[in-house]
């Protein structure tokens, strides 16, 4: 599942976590710009959610987003109305372009599930990249750093809304089952929400394979853009 009816309130639970989507472009940005050796300034997120980084990316870039909740991209295209978006799964997407960058942030990647869906993933995005292209992945948690049973808990308070996400992770062999419980107070009351998340569980190995068998050239940053670490994997000009 994706994010369908919180869709409208994630920008405001992750503002209230300190997610800081500027530096966070700031840094990817500069990444991109040490990596790509082709000449355009084309991007595609792939699992843009509500477009956060591309508010702050196209300063850079020419940039156009893709994911598979018509949710997140109503709310996507509300605040960047001349951004293109589009409608699809990232490991089967056919879009008429081929793009300088390509990044999947956030974990969004785990959405694949399993090790098939990686591969047809990468592969996909590969076959959108320009020769001499870069793509970035900040990966979902890997299956060491995943702890069973483990609640969680995130709260936004602003002044006309309150919003409790209680979250519990269960692990599934190499899925993680992340169940969600929304509650919202508003004016018009109090609204409750669940979803349930699957997300892949995948070493570092897993992922450096999947991006080499693509065709491309991988690097690990530790740091990343939001010290969680990304993969760098460049195509090669030939």
């Amino acid at each position: 599942m994706r994010y369908t009816h919180f869709a409208r309130y994630y920008d405001s639970l992750y503002r209230a976590q300190g997610k800081d989507y500027e530096r966070e472009a700031c840094r990817l940005h500069r990444l991109i710009q040490q990596h790509k050796t082709s000449p355009g300034h084309h991007l595609l997120d792939v699992g843009c959610g509500t477009g956060e980084h591309l508010r702050y990316l196209q300063a850079f870039y020419q940039v156009e987003g893709l994911d598979a909740s018509e949710e997140m991209l109503a709310v996507a295209r509300r605040k960047l109305p001349h951004v293109p978006f589009h409608l699809g799964d990232m490991r089967s997407f056919q879009l008429d372009a081929r793009f300088d960058a390509i990044t999947c942030l956030f974990g969004t990647i785990g959405y694949v599930e399993t090790w098939e869906g990686l591969c047809q993933a990468v592969d996909t995005m590969y076959r959108h990249l320009a020769p001499g292209g870069v793509l970035i992945i900040e990966p979902w948690l890997g299956p060491e750093e995943i702890s069973d049973g483990r609640p969680h808990l995130t709260v936004a308070d602003e002044p006309e809304r309150k919003i409790v996400r209680l979250g519990h992770t269960r692990v599934r062999g190499r899925i993680s089952e992340v169940h969600f419980h929304f509650a919202i107070a508003d004016r018009g009351g109090i609204h409750h929400h669940e979803e349930i998340h699957r997300l892949g569980l995948f070493t570092q190995d897993e992922y450096t394979r999947a991006m080499e068998m693509a065709g491309l050239h991988v690097t690990y940053n530790p740091q990343g853009i939001a010290d969680r670490g990304v993969y760098i994997a460049h195509r090669p000009q030939n």
